[in-house]
């Protein structure tokens, strides 16, 4: 069992004694999205997999903050805003801006690119090192204002 999801399973147990029902629910639905595809692709994960889909339910949480909030629905808007609070305790520590722009001109010079038709070759550089620590969606941004 990899570290991670030993430390999600330690979580929920420290939560079901603490009855904080709102923390396990979240708690749980990472475990059940973790053991989904370990059941679909019959595998078990390794922490580098959790991450990766520990980042695109804190994803999706955005994306349905930001709809809530247009729909002026801030109750929902807050519960997202918690479950993203605990998603992010099992995440590492998040890069610096300046952290994450040394990487970006880093992947730039080992691969080359001088274009966007490059931007898959630096994606697929950076994004196991950003897994996790940096928002890719902001990153992709910073990638295609320095290619363009």
């Amino acid at each position: 069992m990899s570290d991670l999801k030993a430390q999600l399973k330690d979580a929920q147990k420290n939560a079901m004694r603490a009855k904080d029902k709102e923390r396990l629910t979240v708690i749980r639905s990472m475990l059940a999205e973790i053991k989904r595809v370990e059941v679909d692709e019959r595998i078990d994960l390794d922490d580098a997999r959790i991450l990766a889909i520990l980042d695109k339910m804190l994803k999706q949480r955005r994306d349905s903050i930001s709809q809530f909030e247009a729909a002026g629905r801030n109750d929902l808007a807050e519960q997202e805003k918690y479950e993203m609070g605990v998603i992010q305790e099992f995440l590492p520590a998040q890069l610096t801006a300046e952290e994450i722009s040394q990487l970006i001109d880093a992947a730039i010079s080992a691969t080359g690119a001088t274009g966007m038709q490059d931007m898959g070759k630096l994606m697929g550089q950076l994004k196991p090192q950003l897994q996790g620590r940096a928002d890719m969606g902001k990153v992709s941004g910073q990638i295609k204002a320095r290619l363009s």
